[in-house]
């Protein structure tokens, strides 16, 4: 066990990998990963030098949204395995020194969950629809929708259900939104959270945190149409769907029932909102965490990853808490592709990178090269920060986004409901199976010579009856070779061997102190006038000062004296080179 995890509050400074539950490891041969396949790989997490596991939905879910569609929120899917896979794993955990973290959905619900299927078949007005948020339609009979809000998935948000009744989705028509202001939904959700921590399960991830509160009856239904979906976000907190207030009463009772328990179970929001409003949902009365994706958003600019740990570091100060740092996830387009992209300043965020998905890969030239050596810099940028880490499967092993992936065999529903100015081709990407074992390499298929068939780079394991392992549920690049873990393990310089020292470094060196601050290094360090470096300082074991320092400019930088213990790229002497970061004693 991690000396951070002997401690009750171990989530302040802890390092999270999340695993993306069907694209980690199969354990079954049937081309989805499973329970069993995150417990096989358990010793894999332990010499990375996590401290804890964050599981993405595991729940029965007929994957409208890659498992966000939640039918039973207190089970697993079959295909996944069952809840004693899941205790299992859990043990497994635990015994390796490891946390365990599970995602939460509280939004919205599967189509296909009792309680909605109940709504379809009671009345208007009934208890059983007063769980959602169903509206007449418009027009004569109620054969418009309520108004034209359109749903962040694509496509209207309204769906019709007969007699001129509608239901709210903000993401897919699978995933009907839940009526918050109804007591049913907070009783279950507090069993929900019961049940998992009865368990041992030591804290959780809450999907669209911000989204749960709304208030669609103060004014009518078509005056709320000023106000998008995908809107701006909230400053005031006047948007009728995001970030509202009273959200924040929700969390106030799952304190109550985190505080149930000893040590307390804590959470960390998915809250896309302003910085100034994150401190509210990880004060130590809520949630105690929210993600802060403001640095998951920066470009290879110095001056946008400065504001996003300025900020956050105040947010996470004004909840005296700690803040996240987090480059990627399954939702978002992988970093080390983002890096190797060409860097150009937008008004949103990830405007490139989402263009060249659309086009697969072929609006931009990704420099490979180039990526990897910035993904190489921002780890040692991120993992040197105080607060917590969050790590997304496959990152350590530097994977680029899979931008390829033939349009005929892509799952994410956004893929399919945006068009036009709005077409985007999803987060498939970044969910594509993990690459285990270099030699297990498919043969190239017929259909794209870019891709395999007939083996999975040690995704899946043979079936118990002896037979071939069903192909990936997404499929592999033949490149997937160069990124396998097996590969990387026996090569010193690998990323994946990077991660690790970098990890057990911090571990040893800087989580122990539990000192928090941070400190800007400036001229009497570095050459006046270095904007585009980014070079803090914190406090190390044994009295020592640590330092990490970032070259986002385009000529090398003169480094202070000192010792350096951990260099993101090869290079002699005190000259930093380009897109190149150290860790030093100074």
């Amino acid at each position: 066990m991690t000396l951070n995890n002997t401690h009750d509050d171990w989530w302040k400074q802890a390092v999270v990998y999340q695993v993306y539950p069907r694209s980690f490891r199969d354990a079954n041969g049937d081309g989805l990963g499973d329970i069993a396949g995150v417990t096989a790989q358990m010793g894999y997490l332990k010499k990375l030098g996590v401290d804890a596991v964050w599981l993405s939905p595991f729940y029965p879910s007929e994957l409208a949204d890659g498992g966000y569609d939640v039918i039973d929120y207190r089970n697993v899917d079959p295909r996944l395995g069952t809840l004693d896979d899941f205790d299992a794993m859990l043990e497994a955990a635990h015994t390796a020194g490891l946390k365990v973290i599970v995602d939460i959905v509280p939004n919205h619900t599967s189509n296909l969950h009792p309680w909605f299927q109940a709504a379809l078949a009671a009345a208007p007005g009934s208890a059983e629809r007063d769980r959602y948020i169903f509206r007449h339609g418009e027009g004569e009979h109620g054969e418009l929708p309520p108004n034209n809000w359109q749903s962040l998935f694509g496509g209207p948000a309204w769906e019709p259900v007969g007699g001129g009744e509608w239901y709210l989705h903000l993401f897919t028509k699978e995933q009907p939104d839940l009526n918050w202001k109804d007591q049913d939904v907070h009783d279950d959700f507090k069993r929900t959270l019961r049940f998992w921590s009865d368990r041992g399960v030591d804290g959780f991830r809450i999907d669209v945190a911000h989204g749960l509160a709304k208030d669609l009856d103060s004014r009518p239904l078509k005056e709320l149409e000023r106000w998008s979906v995908g809107g701006d976000q909230s400053h005031d907190g006047t948007h009728p769907l995001w970030d509202r207030p009273e959200v924040h009463d929700i969390y106030r009772e799952w304190n109550a029932v985190f505080n149930e328990y000893d040590p307390p179970r804590f959470a960390v929001g998915e809250a896309w909102i302003v910085p100034e409003h994150q401190h509210l949902y990880a004060s130590k009365d809520e949630l105690g965490q929210v993600f802060n994706f403001e640095f998951a958003k920066a470009d290879w600019f110095a001056d946008e990853f400065r504001t996003a740990i300025v900020e956050g570091l105040a947010s996470a100060d004004e909840a005296k808490s700690t803040t996240t740092w987090v480059m990627s996830n399954h939702d978002v387009c992988r970093h080390a592709s983002r890096y190797g992209l060409p860097q150009v300043r937008t008004n949103g965020y990830h405007v490139l990178a989402n263009d060249w998905l659309l086009r697969s890969g072929t609006t931009y030239p990704e420099d490979c090269e180039l990526g990897a050596r910035r993904a190489r810099a921002a780890i040692l940028m991120e993992l040197g920060l105080p607060g917590s880490v969050y790590v997304y499967e496959g990152e350590e092993l530097g994977l680029p986004e899979v931008a390829t992936i033939p349009w005929d065999h892509l799952e994410d529903p956004v893929a399919f409901n945006t068009d036009h100015g709005d077409a985007q081709k999803g987060r498939d990407g970044c969910r594509v199976p993990l690459p285990w074992v270099a030699a297990d390499r498919p043969r190239p298929a017929d259909w794209d010579p870019r891709f395999g068939t007939g083996a999975s780079f040690g995704f899946s394991s043979a079936p118990a009856d002896g037979s071939v392992p069903a192909d990936p549920h997404l499929p592999q690049p033949l490149w997937y070779a160069d990124y396998a873990a097996d590969a990387e393990d026996a090569d010193d310089t690998s990323m994946l061997n990077l991660y690790r020292r970098a990890l057990h470094w911090r571990q040893d060196h800087l989580t122990p102190t539990g000192d928090l601050s941070l400190a800007w290094l400036g001229d009497d360090v570095l050459d006046p006038g270095e904007s585009d470096v980014i070079a803090y300082a914190r406090p190390a074991v044994d009295g020592d000062r640590f330092a990490c320092i970032v070259n986002f400019g385009p000529s090398p930088v003169e480094l202070p004296h000192g010792d350096i213990v951990l260099r993101s790229t090869a290079f002699d002497g005190y000259s930093l080179p380009v897109d190149a970061a150290v860790w030093m004693r100074i």
